[in-house]
């Protein structure tokens, strides 16, 4: 079978990732897309969530989609949580299929600065999605794909949505053009503070259950009007 991988640390998991998954999924032919949250990142400073929050919110997500899964394989680790390390233990996991990491252009640009680059290179094929912000002509920056503009101007473009080239190991990478939709974990965490609406950034259950296990500093909408009464 073809599997996506998608790893992050969905703090919380929006409507953004889930919108990436499902057409990463449908351009590159993926059988399913298994997510793995996060445990202990190494190279993220902000307020995280606790990891069975971030797993049990994730879950919530994903339960009506028969093509998703969830893997505990970071969150349950009290260790620093290292993509290569994971990918080594999917391989053990699941030896007979085909693993492919789906990833954004700035996380793939940031790869040098992740454990063991190289060794993450040989160890999964990789589907590379459009980010708000970024353009596939960023990636000619990178030292591990070949040289070639023209794909990328036609992906900026929109005039293709996808392109399938390797690295110089001989794994695939195959660049997805995705819907644009400019979500983000941090700003959903600051609006939940701030008691403001979350409705259509991320799913109704999901908000209900950081409502009810007072996640991301919950305040209620009155709750922010007593605090500006006081202030007047």
């Amino acid at each position: 079978m073809k599997l996506g991988i998608l790893g992050g640390t969905f703090n919380p998991i929006h409507f953004g990732h889930l919108r990436a998954a499902d057409e990463a999924r449908e351009l590159a032919g993926l059988d399913t897309v298994i997510f793995i949250p996060s445990g202990k990142p190494p190279l993220k400073a902000e307020d995280i969530a606790p990891a069975h929050h971030r797993y049990a919110m994730v879950k919530i997500a994903i339960k009506k989609s028969p093509h998703f899964d969830l893997l505990d394989l970071e969150c349950r680790s009290r260790q620093k949580s290292y993509t290569v390390e994971t990918l080594e233990r999917l391989h053990d996991l699941y030896p007979n299929d085909s693993l492919h990491f789906i990833v954004g252009i700035d996380a793939f640009l940031d790869i040098p600065n992740w454990y063991r680059p190289e060794r993450l290179l040989d160890l999964t094929n990789f589907l590379i999605v459009s980010r708000p912000g970024y353009r596939f002509g960023d990636l000619s920056s990178s030292p591990y794909l070949p040289a070639g503009k023209e794909f990328h101007r036609k992906l900026d473009a929109g005039a293709i949505s996808s392109y399938l080239t390797t690295l110089t190991n001989g794994n695939t990478v195959m660049l997805l053009n995705v819907s644009p939709l400019n979500i983000s974990a941090t700003d959903i965490r600051t609006r939940i503070a701030q008691g403001k609406s979350v409705k259509y950034l991320l799913p109704a259950d999901v908000e209900s259950y950081i409502i009810s296990h007072k996640l991301y500093a919950f305040r209620k909408p009155q709750d922010r009007a007593v605090k500006r009464e006081c202030r007047s």
